[in-house]
């Protein structure tokens, strides 16, 4: 039960991690690397460039030393990724968010490539421990450690590809910006007013106006939190005056009445974002 409860706790892509490693026929040497990563004997973990170095308390004094990586990407791959990705704002808006887009894959596959490995024999690992084996409980508990990493922050996963996270939103946000680069004009009364074909005026009527088509992936309707305006502000200052039969002085109930206010206007602002609240 305790095992079911935290993999639904996991995202979902730390969690398709953690499953190569559970299809693993080692069912007992899983354990100790699970029971390794839990109680700190993985010392520390850090990348050099796309390859993972780490260290492992053992049995012995001295830790042993581990490595992982993967395949990375060559720059030109990258760069088909990257263009893919820039076309589509929900992959750059939940990435910013720390959040692993669903259909991530699809990116790398139309692409040719695949993002997660497809077997243990994809992920290239060492040990300086003398287990022959391999992944060995030193390695598996880097397998469990890097899972609840990527639940912290899916660039690490594109980091073992060989792309950091600062790479990645800098090339989306370049690729973006030359995309949609339009420059506005603010008209001015002493200047020409013909413009060329690739000007645009900045109309200021319409301003605040867009007509163009959400992407509905992007749009997250939700009603405000349990604290409003009114609990940062404080009780309103009132005069002050002897309460009333039921203890209530003058505001409290204003501070009452306003707090129904809010919670009524948010509930119909909710409903009308969603169509439902009629006239």
């Amino acid at each position: 039960m305790a095992n079911d409860t935290l993999q639904a706790s996991r995202e979902w892509w730390s969690q398709r991690w953690l499953d190569l490693l559970d299809s693993y026929r080692f069912k007992k040497r899983l354990e100790r690397a699970r029971t390794y990563a839990r109680q700190g004997n993985v010392l520390s973990i850090e990348f050099k460039g796309a390859k993972v170095l780490a260290k492992v308390q053992g049995s012995e004094v001295e830790p042993y030393k581990v490595s992982l990586s993967l395949d990375p990407f060559s720059d030109e791959e990258w760069g088909y990724v990257i263009e893919t990705m820039s076309k589509r704002a929900i992959f750059a808006a939940k990435l910013l968010a720390g959040e692993m887009p669903q259909n991530i894959e699809d990116v790398f596959t139309s692409n040719g490539m695949t993002l997660f490995p497809f077997t243990l024999s994809d992920v290239h690992s060492k040990c300086s421990c003398p287990d022959k084996v391999n992944p060995c409980k030193h390695v598996g508990a880097i397998y469990y450690q890097l899972g609840d990493r990527f639940s912290e922050d899916p660039f690490v996963l594109f980091q073992l590809r060989g792309r950091t996270k600062e790479q990645i939103i800098s090339d989306l946000r370049q690729l973006r910006s030359a995309n949609n680069q339009q420059t506005p004009i603010i008209p001015s009364q002493t200047t020409n007013k013909q413009t060329t074909n690739n000007q645009h005026t900045l109309k200021i009527d319409s301003f605040w106006q867009y007509n163009e088509p959400l992407e509905s992936s992007l749009v997250v309707i939700a009603p405000s939190g349990s604290e409003t305006v009114l609990d940062v502000l404080g009780s309103i200052p009132l005069a002050k005056e002897e309460e009333n039969v039921v203890n209530l002085t003058s505001a409290d109930v204003v501070m009452k009445y306003l707090d129904t206010v809010y919670k009524d206007v948010s509930q119909k602002a909710v409903l009308a974002a969603m169509n439902l609240g009629g006239n």
